[in-house]
């Protein structure tokens, strides 16, 4: 039994150890643009079955509870929160974030398809709507460099004015992606995701429609970090990690003892 205890207690250290890298992640992040929090789920491991429940005690009982010792945990899942995050008011005419559900839509360097909710849009030397990196927005945007100012609506819809001219010229339609199951998604970096088996398809929709997000201009999205929650569940995985640690030296000295008695 000492020494499936050393085992166990094993497990639940490097499980610990993969909340506390989860967790500093989390909080490098405080002030990533549209970062989304990672959460780590464990499961229990395999199970002894010494006597299992309901087995016969005689003919005529049988045993309520049984004998099952466990072997431990492991990490089944880090997985993203897709809460929607605090909006920091910039004022930025090309400063936008999604109030609600969905994802804006870029293309890679590859031609794949990339989705993220950083709304730092900024326009390349076409005039093309661009990420941070460079990534052309899907739908394209193109803006004229004889624009003065530029128009978002909740709707998505982009549009200019140029001087001397009162009435706005439309510049296109933003849509956002939608996913059956967004903590599916795979996160590549650069606050991007790739779609996998798990999220399912891209939905790509106005803004607003089908339980969709709307546009918020001249914000940015911060990061759903809740600092206060990260520095508890710090102190949770230390201490999960110390009684772990404390677990291996007990058994550590039962397995001394039984050597010396031996």
């Amino acid at each position: 039994m000492t020494l499936k205890a050393l085992y166990a207690a094993a497990t639940g250290m490097e499980a610990q150890e993969a909340r506390i890298s989860s967790i500093s992640n989390n909080l490098a992040n405080i002030n990533t643009t549209g970062f989304k929090s990672d959460h780590v789920a464990f499961e229990d491991l395999m199970y002894d079955q010494i006597q299992a429940p309901g087995s016969k005690n005689t003919a005529n009982t049988t045993t309520p509870i049984g004998v099952q010792v466990g072997h431990g945990t492991r990490v089944v899942g880090i997985y993203k929160h897709f809460t929607q995050g605090e909006l920091i008011q910039t004022n930025r005419e090309l400063d936008i974030s999604i109030e609600g559900n969905g994802f804006l839509q870029v293309t890679l360097d590859n031609g794949g398809t990339a989705y993220t909710r950083d709304g730092s849009i900024r326009v390349d030397s076409s005039g093309n709507f661009v990420t941070n990196h460079g990534y052309t927005i899907e739908p394209q945007i193109t803006i004229p460099p004889e624009a003065t100012s530029v128009s978002i609506g909740k709707d998505g819809t982009v549009s200019y004015t140029t001087d001397g001219v009162t009435t706005a010229t439309s510049a296109g339609q933003l849509q956002v992606a939608l996913f059956q199951n967004p903590t599916g998604l795979k996160a590549i970096g650069q606050n991007l995701f790739t779609e996998t088996d798990a999220s399912g398809t891209a939905s790509a929709v106005n803004p607003g429609e089908s339980g969709s997000g709307t546009i918020a201009q001249g914000f940015l999205e911060n990061s759903n970090v809740n600092v206060a929650e990260e520095l508890i569940n710090m102190i949770i995985a230390q201490r999960s990690y110390e009684a772990n640690s404390k677990v291996m030296q007990t058994s550590n000295e039962m397995m001394r003892s039984s050597t010396n008695v031996i």
